[in-house]
């Protein structure tokens, strides 16, 4: 026990000097939590076909496949009974693709094609003209071109079969073209507001507060509206220079303030704990007892001349052992290390440290929330 508390003094003596610098590493930028408000990507999806494939599209009784290329032919002109397509080499998929914030006509982006049918593989085809739409029913972009899947199947149809990666999905790189601008109101009417990443009364009064003290010429400027935004007048001199007045916040220095919590996870036995935890004075025993099932064989030999034959027969023998159970007193702390470093003093594994902290977080001597992933 004398070992065990001068371990623990030691400990604490660290946490000590460490806890200085655990502050100074906290200090980060409100661009890193914090965005502009109206600054977001919007997601797109449209319908197609993969024309082109070498007998892996997909097969004759696709009903998606056979009506969408049935259609796509009366287009140009040509009638075909659909009970007459051998299209094995056409596969039917959606097309997926993200329209990031201030994109104009004429950009190019990237498009994800997966099968949507029981095609194979779509290596080597080449994506017909798709439209893409927004959940507002509206056309912002037109995919077209050829696909790479960066994988392969091949085989005989039957168990002889090798697969790399998943040759059902590909991408376009620069595949589709923004046909419609997604219009942004940076700075309209001469205001912007910025979203917390993670919603705090503190961060957000920080950040107002580091804002004003940025440009006490203009007075308060920025307002923590709630736990999660901030609202902020543009001073009259950057209203035509509303790009370089963000930029000018976004590498403004705070401290943000956090909940304290714990994350473990049960199946990995990962603890991750953050710097405000803290524990009242407790005490803390942990033992365990340890059964071990050994099974032995034994040979019975007959007598000479009984007739007798040699016969094997198992045996099991069970054991139990009690570990010495050991206890320690924790004091009251602010400091994680001081209570993963307790916790290991005492010998306790990753999954015992979580069935201790859940004990702790029960009894009322750890202020933190505790969360299972």
């Amino acid at each position: 026990m004398k070992k065990i508390f001068s371990m623990l003094t030691v400990l604490i003596c660290l946490a000590m000097f460490t806890s200085v610098t655990f502050a100074e590493s906290a200090v980060t930028r409100i661009k890193d939590i914090a965005k502009v408000q109206g600054v977001r990507s919007n997601q797109l999806m449209g319908y197609g076909l993969v024309v082109g494939l070498p007998g892996t599209g997909d097969d004759d009784d696709t009903i998606q496949m056979i009506q969408s290329t049935v259609s796509m032919l009366a287009r140009f002109g040509i009638t075909i009974n659909a009970g007459d397509l051998d299209t094995d080499n056409v596969a039917a998929v959606m097309v997926t693709a993200t329209l990031p914030p201030f994109v104009r006509e004429g950009d190019t982006i990237d498009v994800t094609v997966s099968s949507m049918g029981n095609a194979s593989s779509i290596q080597g085809g080449t994506l017909l003209q798709t439209p893409l739409l927004a959940a507002d029913g509206e056309v912002y972009a037109v995919a077209q071109g050829p696909i790479s899947t960066g994988g392969f199947m091949v085989g005989n149809g039957n168990s002889s079969n090798a697969q790399k990666n998943f040759p059902t999905v590909g991408t376009t790189p620069n595949g589709a073209i923004v046909e419609r601008t997604v219009e942004d109101d940076l700075g309209k009417n001469g205001q912007l507001s910025l979203s917390l990443a993670q919603v705090d009364f503190t961060t957000a009064t920080r950040v107002a507060n580091a804002i004003n003290r940025a440009y006490p010429q203009y007075g308060m400027i920025a307002r923590a509206s709630n736990p999660g935004r901030i609202d902020i007048r543009i001073p009259p001199g950057y209203r035509s220079n509303v790009v370089g007045f963000v930029a000018s916040i976004e590498s403004l220095s705070i401290m943000p303030d956090n909940v304290a919590k714990v994350v473990f996870s049960e199946r990995t036995g990962t603890i991750v704990m953050g710097g405000e935890v803290s524990v009242d004075e407790c005490a803390i025993t942990q033992g365990g007892i340890s059964i071990k099932v050994k099974r032995d064989t034994n040979i019975s030999q007959p007598d000479p001349f009984s007739f007798g034959s040699t016969v094997a027969a198992d045996s099991e023998n069970l054991e139990v052992e009690e570990d010495a159970s050991t206890s320690i007193v924790l004091p009251a702390t602010t400091n994680v290390s001081d209570i993963v470093g307790a916790l290991n003093a005492v010998g306790a594994t990753p999954r015992d440290c979580i069935s201790i902290l859940q004990a702790m977080k029960a009894a009322g001597a750890i202020h933190a929330v505790l969360e299972i992933i």
